[in-house]
């Protein structure tokens, strides 16, 4: 942690970057998008999420896209065949100073299981976008964390729903 005056704030060392994707999987089946489920030690549970992984994890000065799209792969299984950038956005900006680049990624094709490197426990999972909303409840109910992020893929349809 820092501190800054009465502000108190996470940031990641050497300043690292992290990349989240946005796959959006257009089959046969109809529109899907590939989400993740990862256990995470700060919550002490399950997180529903994009994928996401560090810029520059093995070679400094890395492309954002090149580190998306090796990630995406490693924790999905799916290679794009189109990745792009959507700009920078910042997930927590009164608690962490991190920011993420945000690459949205197409023309998906299975080359693996994914669940990233050994020791990652991450589960892929493909979702139908017109059943993303009931999908996620039901894993909020079952106990899981669910990323803010999500809410790209909810967007306005999030605010209409009854309280």
């Amino acid at each position: 942690a820092k501190r800054q005056g009465k502000w108190e704030y996470g940031s990641r060392a050497r300043g690292i970057r992290a990349a989240v994707i946005l796959p959006i999987d257009d089959a046969a089946d109809g529109r899907h998008v590939i989400l993740v489920e990862q256990y995470r030690v700060p919550l002490g549970k399950a997180c529903i999420e994009l994928p996401a992984g560090l810029i520059g994890d093995d070679s400094e000065g890395e492309d954002p896209l090149v580190a998306a799209g090796r990630e995406l792969e490693e924790e999905t299984g799916y290679r794009a065949e189109r990745l792009d950038n959507l700009g920078e956005f910042y997930s927590s900006p009164g608690m962490v100073s991190e920011s993420f680049t945000l690459v949205r990624a197409s023309g998906l094709t299975k080359t693996g299981e994914g669940g990233g490197v050994e020791g990652e426990g991450i589960t892929p999972l493909r979702v139908a976008l017109d059943e993303l909303a009931e999908f996620i409840e039901a894993k909020r109910a079952g106990g899981y964390a669910i990323d803010v992020k999500l809410l790209i893929l909810l967007g306005s349809d999030y605010l209409k729903l009854s309280a």
